[in-house]
């Protein structure tokens, strides 16, 4: 049985990590790993692999390691991928268009069930058999769909009002990629997703390596 313990927000952005990881090696037919394997692979320390694990229960069997296709089993159920997701995407621009497409493609278990947009010349287009409707329409698809996940896709300054349309209609959590938080009831999970914050920290990390050349450099 798992144990009912508060998870840390860390841990459970680690887990997708290992489960990517996990699905690569079942395609490639491994069938057993070890932690310190698995370290290797990750990037983690096989210690914090075992302890984000513990957290859970913990899966892997002294001197036989992990079970690949048990593991990433596992993982799926504890993230819940493992059951189907209904999604609407709010915003047809190229993002969203993306994301449709994304979902499309890698069938990973998030269906795109409508995209919604405010310009007249976008909707009733069709992006990979998904119509673009009209957002005006959208609490009351959302409502009848039983619609799981709103997908926002707009600018900042609507991001916050589609929110609380999505939170009315009765979606369970919102993927927000406005550049804003945006706000929601308690229970609406939210995940607000700034690019430009992944470009920056890359920046940051290519300056570091450069300050590092940079010392070697001094010291020869």
């Amino acid at each position: 049985m798992r144990k009912q313990t508060k998870i840390s927000n860390a841990v459970i952005k680690r887990l997708p990590r290992y489960r990517r990881y996990l699905n690569e090696l079942r395609k490639k037919g491994v069938d057993k790993i070890s932690s310190n394997e698995f370290s290797h692979l990750t990037g983690y320390t096989a210690s914090q692999i075992r302890q984000d694990l513990n957290n859970f229960g913990g899966f892997g069997q002294q001197g036989y390691g992990y079970s690949v296709e048990g593991l990433y089993n596992e993982i799926s159920a504890i993230l819940g991928l493992d059951k189907e997701y209904k999604l609407v995407v709010v915003g047809a621009g190229r993002l969203g268009q993306a994301i449709v497409n994304y979902t499309y493609y890698y069938k990973s278990g998030f269906v795109v069930k409508g995209i919604f947009e405010i310009d007249k010349n976008i909707i009733g287009k069709n992006i990979n058999g998904v119509e673009v409707m009209d957002y005006d329409n959208i609490v009351e698809y959302v409502e009848n769909e039983k619609i799981d996940i709103g997908v926002i896709c707009t600018t900042r300054d609507a991001a916050q009002e589609v929110a609380d349309k999505l939170s009315f209609a009765g979606v369970r959590g919102l993927w927000n990629f406005a550049p804003v938080d945006i706000e929601t009831p308690a229970h609406v999970a939210v995940e607000n997703v700034h690019i430009s914050e992944s470009l920056h920290s890359l920046v940051y990390h290519m300056n570091k390596n450069d300050e590092g050349t940079e010392k070697k450099s001094r010291k020869k």
